[in-house]
Parts: structure tokens; sequence; C-alpha cells
């Protein structure tokens, strides 16, 4: 049980311990169990039902305002309370987290191109190369809209899984993790290693 508990709170502390982390945890599963129902409606319904995205925001959007203008319009004459709105402003504070959020990520990629670019750090190309080859092929077989459809149903169900079998799961990455470092040290051996003393060869013969 206190292994367990461990476990638990480790994958939890992973992923932020927020809020966030609750809903992909499953902790609140009213909320996991919406986001998962929400997430497989629009997808059936711009998916298999061909509905488009621009008509369906606006007619939701009309649906809202019909809605709110009538209960208005009604709560006026019947002397109800209106509508409880929040503030439909956007805080300071959360555009100034949003642009700090995003001014990191920026940054961390730019790193990464000026390593490669500059350092010439070629494991780094490499890891990079093959991520992004990784990810045009996954692509090749599914649109956006379905990647993210399945990155919605990775995310609610890869941490759950996890924190579920996170030894059994640890034991299997281990052994994968191992077997990846041999074929990449062979790699490296025979072919990477090799590539900077020809780019040095052709630079001397030039």
């Amino acid at each position: 049980m206190g292994d367990s508990h461990r476990h638990s709170s480790s994958v939890h502390q992973a992923l932020g311990c927020g809020s966030v982390a609750d809903v992909l945890m499953w902790r609140r599963w009213g909320t996991s169990a919406a986001v998962l129902v929400g997430s497989t409606t629009l997808w059936f319904l711009f998916e298999r039902a061909g509905y488009n995205l621009l008509t369906f925001i606006s007619n939701v959007i009309l649906l809202l305002v019909v809605i709110l203008f009538f209960w208005a319009k009604s709560a006026s004459l019947l002397n109800r309370p209106l509508p409880p709105l929040p503030d439909l402003v956007v805080s300071e504070e959360t555009v100034t987290k949003a642009a700090d959020v995003t001014r990191g990520w920026i940054n961390n990629v730019l790193l990464i191109a000026c390593d490669i670019a500059i350092g010439g750090n070629l494991k780094l190309f490499v890891q990079v190369a093959a991520g992004l080859w990784l990810v045009s092929y996954i692509g090749s077989f599914f649109n956006f809209l379905s990647l993210l459809y399945i990155g919605v149903l990775l995310s609610l169900s890869l941490p759950f899984l996890y924190d579920k079998y996170q030894d059994q799961i640890d034991t299997k990455l281990v052994v994968a993790y191992d077997s990846v470092q041999v074929q990449y040290r062979k790699l490296d051996h025979k072919l990477l290693r090799k590539i900077p003393g020809m780019l040095n060869k052709e630079k001397k013969t030039q």
C-alpha cells in the first residue's frame, strides 16, 4: 500500500501536482470523463460526420448568445436574476504566465538549433532528426485533428496506467533503454565518430 501511494505521488508530482495532473490521473473522475467524452464527440463530429469547424463554432456561439439574450429578457420581465456570467476579461497575470511559458518553449527550441548549427552537436542533431522523422512518418497516417485526439487519449490513459503498473513498466523500459543504448553506441562507433574526421579531411583538401 505504501509503495503504491509513493508511486502515485511521484507520478502526480511529475505532472505538476495541479488540477491538470488530477485530471490526467483520473482523480477528478467527472472532469476526466467530461474531457474524454467531449473530445470523442468533437472528433466524431469533425472526422466522421463531416461537420465543419467554423460552422460548429459559429453555431455554438449563436446558441449561447440566443440563450443568454432570452434569459436576460425574461429575467427583466419576471424580476428574476440575470445570467450568472463571470467577468469576461483576460487578466494580466494570465497573459504574463502564458507569455512566460511560450518564451520558455521558444528559447529551448532556439538553444537546440544553436547547439546543432553552431556547436556542431552531432548526437543532438541525430536525435532531433530522428524525432522529426518519426513525427512526420506518424503524421502521414493521420490528419492533425486525429493526432490531437490520439494525444488526448494517450494523455488520459498513459499516466493512469503507468501509475498502476509502474514497477512492471519500469522493468521493461530499462531493458528497452539498454537495448537502444547498445545500438546507438554501435552506430556512434561505426559512423557518427567518423563524420567529423571526414569533414576535416575535406576542409584540409580544399
